[in-house]
């Protein structure tokens, strides 16, 4: 059955703008925030483990696991906690899965993001990498919140099918090492090879922050 919350100061109201400002919040409580019918449609046909969906009284919902909870709210209240100036119906709050990298690397394409502080540029590598067959996506330090309420709408679900990870660039150099991947760092130099000419069947590919590039620790 669903709930009916018509107060903005209810303790799940309070914490769905927590989850939507807060790094450090989403991180002690291990979950974070979803906005909109269509992606919350892509959570649910991927598994994403979701603990409560809130929406306002007409929005068509996709079927939900009985265990998630439901909240109606009125559009006033929706206003006050979507991170969005025109909220979408629905909001979801979801678990955070694990980010720490696999014993070994089984797959072939890898990215790796260095510094990279948007977290609408992290939503779209995501979904782009998802797009091209990559088999995972490495944050290093620096990187925006995969989790933030913006990375998550411009990933387009991707979030929810691409495994990320996030570790140094000792430990990933460990990782791509063991599995006989070389690290193809992306870089405006005279001494670098054309992308066109490069062959990127195989290895770890690194993108630098938007401002700066690649650390000089990566070359």
């Amino acid at each position: 059955m669903a709930e009916r919350i018509t107060s903005r100061t209810n303790p799940l109201m309070a914490h769905i703008r927590r989850l939507a400002s807060s790094r450090s919040h989403r991180c002690e409580t291990g979950e974070y925030l979803g906005d909109g019918v269509k992606l919350l449609e892509e959570a649910v046909r991927w598994g994403a483990p979701l603990t409560a969906v809130v929406y306002t009284p007409g929005t068509a919902l996709p079927s939900l696991p009985p265990e998630v909870r439901q909240v109606e709210v009125p559009a006033d209240v929706m206003r006050s906690v979507s991170p969005m100036e025109a909220p979408q119906g629905a909001l979801f709050v979801a678990r955070t899965p694990c980010l720490e990298p696999p014993g070994t690397l089984c797959g072939r394409r890898y990215l790796a993001l260095e510094g990279v502080q948007d977290p609408g540029n992290v939503g779209t590598i995501l979904r782009t990498a998802d797009a091209y067959g990559a088999d995972g996506l490495f944050l290093l330090p620096g990187c925006a919140d995969l989790f933030n309420p913006k990375t998550v709408r411009s990933s387009m679900g991707a979030v929810f099918r691409l495994p990320a990870w996030s570790c140094g660039l000792c430990r990933l150099r460990e990782l791509a090492e063991g599995a006989g991947l070389p690290l193809l760092g992306a870089a405006l130099r005279a001494d670098t090879v054309d992308v066109r000419e490069a062959d990127l069947r195989r290895g770890v590919i690194l993108l630098g922050s938007e401002g700066r590039g690649l650390s000089g620790e990566a070359f």
